[in-house]
């Protein structure tokens, strides 16, 4: 008999039943002999271990049981009808679960190739029948007895795990909120000295430009430290969706280097760049991807001493189609023991009493999630405390070919180039909106609010590009697109989605609908025209 069929049919009716919720201090005894005789004689002389007792009249009652329970011993019968003992035997050490429970053979024929063949199967002991009742309580006592330990030690090393999980967890969390407390008053006490200082320097005082600025500074670095902390919340719970579209990291990687240099050089640091002059597109959030290099930049800035370099290049891997960024800095270094841990959150390393570097332990857990999101990947190394540290995200980028090349904002395209558009969308504000904008940009404009309506003028009025919402009534936008793609009188119009679902998965069935383009809303208006502008030249 196939013994993989045999595990997957054994919940067949059979006598006995299994014990689904044994006494804690019991443990579980499997007795199997196809004879009921003999069967009553085991139970009588085992009553006196007070055990869970449990009876199977064949080998696949048997299989049944040990599927359903764990047991501290088996005292198995050799000779039965169906599968023997020895192949029953097999069968349980072939189990995982079961592979370690002891057997114990009970047979009237004990030649030593039996015996052999016994102990080959997996048996422990091996008992002739009929039973001594005191030898046979004896050796089953014992099994019972190691059982009994093996739990205790199990529950034992679960709760000093458990305990030291728990301590370790109260000990960061006590840490997290001592930091977070500390973080929050710095910038507290020069808003605090501010606020008094305005209220008594007269008004054409020139400090009070710079008390200005201050609080501005002040309250810029806690709004910072409270997004940091409710989106690494939302990023624990899941509840962080990426807006995204195609964009141009290049320019995502220039924009953040110069939004990040006016601190740079009032801090005394040097700040280098290496970055492509063509474009290097990728799947994303743009909003997501510079809040990740800026903190990466905010953390080198930190952690580097006046005089110190920051260097932060792009590079495109054609081949494999990864685009990197490689921030390093000459700061303070990490020491070998934090590297692994340094993305955890509320991880730091040592900063002493004073935190005179400040932070709460989010920002780089924060950006590790952020680029796992874009399906990425972020690592750090260091050679050590005081030689600086370099931190590398790798995205996954497209060729040039693969991408609406949208990197000019400033593309004219005149009237007689622009084509039809056509936007199906059941929210009136939101089509009327899109369409008066795009009839400023010179295109001809007609609206649907429906599915339906929108295949019928799409087949009348023929358009060069459908903006085309999702969630639509009656036919949805998927059944849309569907529709384009199968008529030979649109296959050539450019479909773009327009939804409020920017998950990878709702990506994949637009394209797999026939959507060109996959825009989350709000969508970007700039962003729409650049993408319209291109098509039209």
């Amino acid at each position: 008999m196939n013994k993989e069929i045999l595990f997957s049919n054994v919940n067949r009716a059979g006598r006995g039943s299994a014990v689904d919720d044994p006494l804690p201090e019991r443990v579980n005894i499997l007795i199997v002999d196809d004879l009921p005789e003999k069967l009553v004689v085991y139970k009588t002389i085992l009553d006196d271990l007070d055990q869970n007792l449990i009876m199977a009249g064949s080998g696949e009652e048997a299989l049944k049981f040990v599927l359903k329970n764990e047991f501290a011993v088996i005292l198995l019968d050799v000779n039965m009808p169906g599968i023997d003992g020895f192949e029953v035997a097999s069968l349980i050490r072939e189990r995982k679960k079961s592979a370690r429970t002891p057997i114990i053979f009970l047979t009237a024929f004990t030649d030593d190739v039996q015996v052999a063949q016994g102990y080959a199967s997996g048996a422990v002991d091996y008992l002739p029948t009929p039973v001594v009742p005191q030898i046979l309580k004896a050796k089953v006592q014992v099994f019972i007895e190691l059982f009994q330990m093996r739990q205790q030690s199990a529950m034992q090393a679960e709760e000093r795990a458990r305990r030291t999980a728990a301590e370790d967890a109260d000990r960061r969390k006590d840490e997290f909120l001592g930091m977070l407390a500390h973080e929050l008053r710095n910038p507290l006490g020069p808003i605090r000295n501010a606020v008094h200082l305005l209220q008594v320097v007269k008004q054409d005082d020139p400090r009070r430009i710079e008390l200005k600025d201050m609080i501005e500074r002040q309250v810029t670095h806690m709004t910072r430290l409270i997004d940091d902390l409710l989106d690494s919340t939302r990023l624990s719970r899941g509840q962080i969706l990426l807006r995204r579209e195609r964009c141009d990291l290049t320019q995502i990687v220039s924009q953040t280097t110069r939004d990040y240099r006016p601190a740079f050089d009032a801090s005394g640091l040097k700040i280098e760049t290496d970055i492509p002059a063509h474009p290097v597109w990728v799947d994303g959030d743009p909003t997501r991807l510079v809040q990740s290099i800026g903190n990466l930049l905010h953390n080198a800035h930190k952690f580097t001493d006046p005089g110190g370099m920051v260097r932060i290049g792009l590079s495109f891997d054609k081949d494999q189609r990864i685009a990197k960024i490689v921030i390093e800095d000459s700061g303070v270094g990490i020491d070998a023991a934090t590297i692994p841990h340094i993305f955890e959150i509320f991880r730091q390393g040592d900063q002493g009493l004073d935190r005179y570097r400040g932070g709460l332990g989010l920002g780089l857990s924060l950006v590790k999630g952020l680029i796992e999101l874009h399906r990425g990947k972020i690592s750090a190394r260091s050679p050590g405390p005081g030689q600086g540290a370099v931190f590398t995200i790798e995205l996954p980028a497209r060729i040039l070919s693969d991408a609406v090349k949208v990197e000019d904002e400033n593309i004219v395209i005149p009237d007689d180039k622009k084509g039809r558009v056509l936007v199906i969308e059941d929210n009136v504000d939101t089509a009327d909106s899109i369409s008066w904008l795009l009839e400023i940009e010179g295109y001809e404009v007609e609206t649907a609010h429906s599915g339906v309506e929108g295949l019928e003028k799409a087949k009348s009025f023929l358009p060069r590009v459908v903006l085309c919402d999702i969630g639509l009534p009656g036919l949805d936008g998927y059944q849309v697109a569907r529709q384009i793609r199968n008529d030979p009188k649109l296959s050539a119009t450019y479909v773009i989605a327009l939804t409020g679902y920017g998950r990878d998965e709702d990506q994949r069935q637009a394209r797999e609908a026939g959507f060109d383009l996959h825009l989350t809303k709000p969508v970007d208006h700039a962003n729409l025209k650049r993408a319209l502008a291109h098509l039209s030249a």
